[in-house]
């Protein structure tokens, strides 16, 4: 109690937060989590999903605040214009361990064990999605196409279309995407909503292809990385304190013994 205390009395917009936790709750982030930053980023998401317990130490074991600090979401300059909030709900990197995909799967067994565990991806994915339907129907013109996966995502208000690739990403991979979305758009969307955002979810990615894929398209899109295995968490601490005091320069001690204060300065 005494640590719970000393944790978190100097931080007045995080103690509200830890009033809206079940005590097991704090007890895990306390326990687990080595900085202030670190903690007020999980008691922050916990409540905003509403996270159980499972769900909580699942993503502290899969380093999602040093997956979210090392590599944010990789998002089109349109979704930044159109959605500003957008990249508080994307990630960079979904994790579907659970999926127990063998290695050399085809997008089919991906599709296939993602609509069987829909619940589970969901979870990883935000509470704010909601599932619209698998292989969705699009016509355009005399011709019938499929888009993979079909959600709708009540905080940003606005539809969110997967593609799914089994292998790197591509830049012509875009081009299909762009095309769901203006039939959605067009066609789907209603009037109250928000433009369509276009999601591919591929098993690997070049972040300077993405980059220059993504630099001028015109089209609310993000190309984000599915993992099959949980990352190592003690490898992902070592690249964020790499990345702390890289970013610190002739502060690297005083970035290590606070490492909130380098990342404020970063922004």
């Amino acid at each position: 109690m005494r640590q719970f205390y000393e944790a978190y009395r100097d931080l007045p917009k995080v103690s509200p937060l830890v009033r809206q936790l079940p005590w097991t709750h704090n007890l895990i982030i306390l326990g687990q989590g080595r900085t202030t930053e670190e903690r007020a980023f999980y008691l922050r998401l916990a409540v905003r999903e509403g996270w159980g317990k499972r769900q909580l130490e699942r993503q502290l074991r899969s380093g999602l605040f040093e997956r979210a600090v090392l590599s944010p979401p990789k998002v089109s300059p349109l979704v930044r214009q159109l959605h500003p909030g957008a990249e508080e709900v994307f990630k960079d990197a979904y994790l579907v361990e659970f999926l127990n995909l063998p290695e050399g799967h085809s997008e089919a067994e991906l599709h296939r064990g993602l609509l069987a565990n829909l619940q589970r991806f969901i979870l990883e994915m935000g509470r704010d999605f909601s599932f619209v339907g698998s292989e969705y129907p699009l016509q355009v013109g005399r011709r019938d196409f499929a888009l993979d996966l079909l959600f709708f995502h009540r905080g940003l208000n606005a539809l969110v279309a997967i593609e799914l690739k089994a292998g790197r990403f591509e830049p012509e991979h875009l081009g299909k995407l762009q095309f769901y979305l203006e039939a959605l758009d067009r066609d789907v969307k209603k009037d109250h909503e928000r433009p369509s955002i276009g999601m591919l979810l591929c098993a690997t990615k070049d972040k300077e292809v993405v980059e220059y894929a993504l630099a001028r398209t015109t089209s609310p899109t993000l190309i984000a990385e599915y993992q099959t295995m949980l990352p190592s968490k003690a490898l992902l601490r070592s690249k964020l304190h790499e990345f702390y005091q890289a970013l610190a320069g002739p502060e690297t001690s005083a970035a290590a013994a606070n490492p909130s204060r380098a990342k404020g300065r970063r922004r």
